[in-house]
């Protein structure tokens, strides 16, 4: 048994929940969550990035995008993301994250999440008091 727990861009909730679904998921859950990724410290890539942003947030009168994109690229932000939590046999876990995978990748190079897969020592269904894999 294992669980696999991964965060999402908050636009493809939908995506992930259908592609869960399409792959045979029993269930889920899923929590709003807060985080951020890994820091970019390279200043070249940082301005490059900066451009690209401020051109895709278009005219802002107030300066608010600009601030917005600098706390984002110096690490000073938090962004709103989905977790998702699974609790899936072992022979299904490929299949599983291979699908959280096409609904989530993006042409974007960063910020498209993670997976991770962790062991699972037991599970208890309250309803019945089943234990193990049973209770999957």
């Amino acid at each position: 048994m294992k669980e696999i727990i991964a965060i999402v861009r908050m636009n493809k909730t939908g995506a992930t929940k259908k592609a869960l679904v399409e792959a045979g998921v029993a269930g889920f859950t899923a929590f709003k969550v807060e985080g951020r990724g890994k820091i970019v410290t390279n200043p070249t890539l940082i301005l490059e990035r900066k451009k690209e942003l401020l051109l895709m947030a278009g005219e802002d009168q107030t300066g608010e995008a600009e601030k917005l994109i600098t706390d984002f690229l110096v690490g000073t932000s938090l962004f709103p993301r989905r977790l998702f939590t699974i609790l899936a046999h072992d022979d299904e876990v490929s299949k599983i994250v291979d699908a959280i995978i096409q609904a989530n990748k993006t042409c974007n190079n960063v910020g498209d999440g993670k997976i991770f897969v962790l062991p699972v020592m037991d599970a208890i269904r309250v309803r019945t008091g089943e234990t193990g894999e049973s209770a999957v």
